[in-house]
């Protein structure tokens, strides 16, 4: 996000046409966004961002499993008798 953020205040300043970037190519303003897209892009085919989530959600699930066992009286992470 922060690189997208970047991406729009660039652009934002040749639109304006401030400081130097008033005297450059409208093309190095574009240059960003293809890096910010590419990244995305990257970021996405890895599901490195997925992965860390769906890790996060598991370990809030266990937190609450475990958390209502011990208000049960159940030390967590034991297992229940098999059943007959």
């Amino acid at each position: 996000m922060p690189l997208l953020g970047f991406s729009l205040l660039v652009l934002v300043l040749k639109y304006f046409e401030i400081g130097p970037l008033a005297a450059m190519s409208w093309w190095w303003m574009l240059l960003p966004f293809a890096i910010t897209a590419l990244w995305w892009f990257w970021a996405d085919s890895t599901d490195g961002g997925k992965r860390r989530i769906e890790e996060r959600i598991g370990q809030r699930k266990q937190d609450r499993i475990d958390k209502r066992k011990q208000a049960l009286g159940i030390r967590p992470g034991s297992r229940p008798p098999p059943r007959r």
